[in-house]
């Protein structure tokens, strides 16, 4: 078997996942979202720029055409809110997700676990390029031009060993105090204001504050509609009725498809509450990825566990115990409940 210790040891670089600590909870740029809403652009490029196309180019071109169709076709919003160039076509129904060892050990284990139905089906990793990719289930494979939504789950998007690395690096951050100041003028202390500047941990917390992450255990990263507009306007979506709107918008008032939703929910709040890989991991930074076609087919699975980690054994979480430094709750199913019973209200109420 194949050495792949030439991997750095935990990064997490997948779709709601940084590739360093640095860059794990920075903001994106409209123009990163851009840039990222159609990962396979590079890979289907006819042209280089001065006419000629490499043969190393064409030969994929030629290899992978129906896929690369179907990929530019289906995924512009595969990275809503992630680094652009993690995702690449697969083969029969199949997705290539950039390499994170994190995210293949809690696949290895999802793969035995009650969840098993709730999560994309993992098939080892694969190399391409001389970049290895982890091999999964592509969960729109069954779908026809769908509609797609990406909610952020938990409290927090950020893992207390993180918060532990930022305090034993202080440093005085320019770039976040900007962010702070462009978004709430009167956010930064007198302090951060002299200093112009604020440290990550403060700017980590801070942010989690702007949206329902904080609010509900949830927030909308982004939404994708069958007629191919993008939305990741939701960073200040932080109220009960601001969401309710944007998920009512989402299933543009189709009541079976609400039915659907609420129904896969309820049976994943059910298995998440029995099973043994939610209780014994800090489950940070995943989502809930909806997806609805004119079919009228829909449902929802858990993606990216960049962030997942497992607790010291035999420690447990409930996930909805509020969050305090040092008891590693999530927030998780907090959030879930409050999805559940948003969407439960959103329903036409019989007599």
């Amino acid at each position: 078997m194949r050495s792949l210790r030439k991997l750095s040891n935990s990064s997490s670089i997948g779709l709601s996942s940084a590739s360093s600590f640095e860059e794990s909870e920075d903001d994106f740029t409209g123009s990163d979202i851009e840039s990222s809403l159609s990962p396979a652009r590079s890979m289907c490029s006819p042209d280089d720029g001065t006419g000629n196309k490499s043969w190393q180019k064409l030969k994929t071109m030629v290899h992978w055409s129906p896929f690369v169709v179907s990929f530019k076709k289906r995924y512009p919003w595969v990275q809503l809110a992630g680094h652009a160039g993690n995702f690449q076509a697969g083969e029969y129904g199949r997705l290539l997700k950039r390499y994170c060892e994190c995210e293949q050990q809690c696949l290895q284990k999802l793969m035995m676990d009650t969840l098993r139905p709730y999560v994309p089906g993992y098939h080892g990793v694969v190399q391409r390029d001389e970049q290895d990719y982890n091999l999964m289930d592509d969960l729109l494979a069954d779908f026809d031009s769908p509609s797609i939504m990406d909610c952020k789950m938990g409290t927090r998007t950020y893992l207390e060993e993180e918060l532990l690395k930022a305090r034993e690096r202080p440093r005085v951050r320019k770039d976040m105090y900007e962010k702070m100041v462009a978004v709430d003028p009167g956010a930064p202390t007198e302090q951060e204001r002299a200093q112009q500047g604020v440290l990550k941990p403060r700017y980590m917390q801070w942010r989690e504050t702007l949206s329902s992450t904080a609010t509900l255990g949830f927030r909308i990263e982004g939404i994708k509609k069958a007629d191919g507009t993008c939305n990741t306007n939701f960073k200040k979506t932080k109220h009960r009725e601001q969401v309710m709107q944007a998920l009512e918008d989402f299933v543009a008032g189709n009541t079976q498809i609400l039915k659907l939703y609420l129904q896969r929910l309820e049976e994943l709040r059910s298995v998440l509450e029995q099973s043994h890989f939610f209780r014994s991991h800090e489950v940070v930074g995943s989502s809930l990825l909806f997806v609805h076609d004119a079919s009228g087919k829909a449902r929802v699975w858990m993606i990216d566990f960049g962030k997942t980690v497992p607790l010291p054994v035999p420690s447990t979480l409930d996930h909805r115990t509020p969050w305090v430094e040092g008891n590693r709750e999530d927030g998780y199913l907090w959030g879930l409940d409050n999805l559940v019973d948003i969407l439960n209200s959103m329903l036409p109420q019989t007599p």
